[in-house]
């Protein structure tokens, strides 16, 4: 058995977002996302078939959802559940630090 680490292997220019799966199997899906000054592309939405568990591990993050007007800010230990459908959209990464969030979808 071999050990990974969520810190490792992260590239030291971050052009796009960078999505990994970790785990999946038929129930779920783990997977890292490495962000760094990244944004949704305007009027874009994600609207998701599966529920989404998510965390901030490095960096903060901003969530904006729809029909919503307050943006949720996300800090280093900071989660949320997104249900199916919720339409959301990411407002804002830091660009300072690569923001490194933990998604479970389910």
């Amino acid at each position: 058995m071999e050990t990974h680490n969520i810190y490792n292997k992260i590239p030291e220019k971050i052009q796009n977002e960078i999505f990994e799966n970790i785990l999946e199997n038929k129930k779920i899906r783990l997977e890292r996302i490495i962000s760094k000054g990244h944004s949704s592309p305007k009027d874009f939405w994600y609207d998701q078939d599966e529920n989404e568990w998510v965390i901030v591990l490095r960096g903060e993050a901003e969530i904006l959802f729809e029909n919503n007007a307050e943006k949720l800010l996300l800090k280093e230990g900071d989660y949320i559940n997104i249900t199916a459908h919720h339409k959301h959209r990411i407002e804002y990464t830091s660009s300072k630090v690569e923001t490194i969030w933990l998604a479970i979808f389910y």
